[in-house]
């Protein structure tokens, strides 16, 4: 049984008033990746588009290129590089049952960048994502691997640092091993929602106050004293945020507790998640408003398919039920990792609910939250898996007009404002024989983007992430290249590579391969450029080179460019 397991079962039995972490971490065993004093720009948990952030983001005083060190003593267990998201990262292991994860890096060790380009050029690929044996990387606490960088989909520079479960693979917040930040600041509380309710699944439609919230230092009240007047089944919502003492960055807190006449109702806290339940925080926090309005407001109630598990010690899904003629004390309490607090009183006045309260009325066709569900007319169809939806949904389906470049009607399904935790089959058969371009059909989102599709039984078939409006049309161009520093028989001996874009007009760029004299090439792909670029090595020497550029796209439209250069 590894040492993260034995810690699983060791439960705090402290008398606290607000729950704190149910685990137990080593608080001195892993050092900080840095040698600079810590300051995070991003705190784990907090609140990103799709997902909570897996992590502590340390800044670097707005530069790259400080030196990496290991947090315990450990083995390089997994090298990625990719294009967008951590760019370029590493994972070690530890022996202690831990991972420690860091990501955004500019450059790794000679030892390790070698890996890295041996396993690309092996496998004649730039992105790359792969295991290592215990014996080929091993570290000892405090080696220096790599240096920080801004590579990947960041924001500016800094280091992107995670621990996880080894086995499980679920990411802990690093703070309760003891990488703590400086922190006297309590958090910030700007406003609160209610919520009503009455038996409904949450939608769009659901009737609510937006109400605002003033005070400071840790004390809060409604801006208005009278209380809010509520009937029947509701629920909350809070829209809060939280700083440090060694940044003005606005972070992420760390639990959020809500209590009605003295009982704990809803509690929220982030140990620890597993990645394929993050996005769920669309159904953690009103995705409707954040859609309209932009407004981060974090549910106090659980929608019913949400598994996060970030919600220990709720009762009744975090409902309570106005139904009596009396005035109702609650209390919201919002505390950081560090221990500073935020409190929150209001007075709810409760009324019994009219006895002629509307009726559920079903418009489309219901669908279940927890079982299969299944959509369809001679023209389309949706299949939903099971545990897609957060909770029960009135699904509504419209035709509307055919766009001039579609080869279907728009299909309305449903609507963006209701989240979904996976994918879902999308099947829409086109209007008109589209001959022998079946392989070139494609699904198109009107909000934007193509889905990678293909002809099956009459349709096109897609696995789409999100409700909206859909129609079928084909691709039929191939992607384009643009040279950007070099042109046919070019002298390129003071430049240090050959730049290039590469774009597509609809269903995006499924491969792209440059052969020097033959010969495959690594083509980097930079997240902030968009350039392509092939830096110039060993592969290169001196004289005369013919460069192959070939492009790809997913509907296998092929670009082919051949330049001539010296170096």
């Amino acid at each position: 049984m590894s040492f993260c397991t034995n810690l699983k079962a060791q439960i705090f039995t402290e008398n606290s008033s607000f729950p704190q972490s149910i685990y137990r971490y080593p608080p001195a065993y892993f050092r900080y990746p840095l040698d600079l004093p810590p300051s995070t720009a991003g705190s784990f948990a907090e609140l990103r588009a799709n997902h909570f952030h897996s992590g502590l983001d340390f800044k670097t005083n707005q530069r790259t290129g400080y030196p990496i060190h290991v947090v315990a003593d450990g083995y390089v267990s997994r090298l990625r590089v990719q294009y967008g998201g951590f760019g370029l990262a590493v994972y070690i292991n530890h022996p202690n049952g831990f991972t420690s994860v860091y990501g955004h890096l500019e450059r790794l060790t000679p030892e390790l960048a070698k890996i890295i380009k041996d396993y690309q050029y092996k496998n004649q690929v730039w992105d790359a994502d792969f295991v290592l044996q215990p014996n080929q990387a091993p570290l000892q606490k405090g080696d220096v691997f790599a240096w920080s960088g801004n590579a990947g989909a960041s924001a500016g520079p800094h280091l992107h640092f995670e621990i996880r479960d080894t086995k499980s693979e679920q990411t802990i917040n690093p703070q309760l091993f003891g990488l703590t930040i400086p922190d006297h600041v309590s958090p910030n509380i700007y406003a609160i929602a209610a919520y009503h309710l009455d038996g409904k699944p949450f939608s769009e439609n659901t009737a609510k106050q937006f109400i605002p919230v003033v005070g400071s230092a840790g004390n809060y009240r409604l801006k208005e004293a009278s209380p809010v007047r509520l009937s029947g089944q509701c629920a909350f919502g809070i829209t809060t945020n939280d700083m440090n003492s060694t940044s003005m960055n606005h972070n992420g807190i760390y639990s959020i507790q809500l209590n009605a006449d003295g009982k704990t109702v809803f509690v929220f806290t982030v140990d620890r998640f597993a990645f394929d339940q993050t996005h769920a925080i669309n159904s953690h926090i009103d995705y409707p408003a954040f859609l309209t309005y932009g407004r981060w407001i974090q549910k106090s109630f659980i929608d019913p398919g949400n598994q996060i598990g970030l919600y220990n010690g709720t009762q009744n899904r975090g409902l309570i039920d106005f139904n009596d003629d009396a005035i109702h004390d609650l209390e919201y309490v919002v505390k950081d990792i560090a221990g500073n607090t935020s409190v929150l009183k209001f007075q709810v006045k409760s009324s019994p609910p009219s006895l002629s309260a509307e009726t559920i009325s079903t418009k489309g066709t219901f669908f279940k939250y927890d079982q299969p569900n299944t959509f369809s007319t001679d023209q389309v169809k949706v299949v939903l898996p099971a545990g897609d939806l957060y909770d029960n949904l009135d699904f509504v389906y419209a035709a509307l007009s055919k766009k001039a470049t579609g080869y279907s009607a728009v299909h309305r399904i449903h609507n963006r404002f209701t989240p979904l935790h996976d994918s879902f089959e999308l099947w829409i058969k086109p209007d008109v024989s589209l001959g022998t371009n079946t392989n070139k059909a494609v699904i198109v989102n009107t909000g934007g983007g193509a889905q990678p599709s293909v002809f099956q039984d009459g349709f096109v078939k897609a696995n789409v992430r999100s409700f909206g409006d859909y129609y079928v049309a084909l691709d039929t161009i191939a992607p384009t290249i643009s040279p950007v520093n070099i042109t046919e028989g070019k002298n390129m001996a003071g430049s240090t590579n050959l730049s290039f874009r590469i774009g597509d007009n609809l269903s995006g760029i499924k491969s792209y391969n440059a052969y020097l004299d033959g010969q495959w090439v690594l083509l980097e792909h930079d997240y902030k450029s968009k350039l392509f670029r092939y830096f110039f090595d060993e592969h290169c020497p001196s004289g005369k080179h013919k460069l192959d550029l070939i492009a790809v796209d997913m509907k296998d439209n092929l670009k082919k460019l051949t330049l001539n250069f010296y170096r």
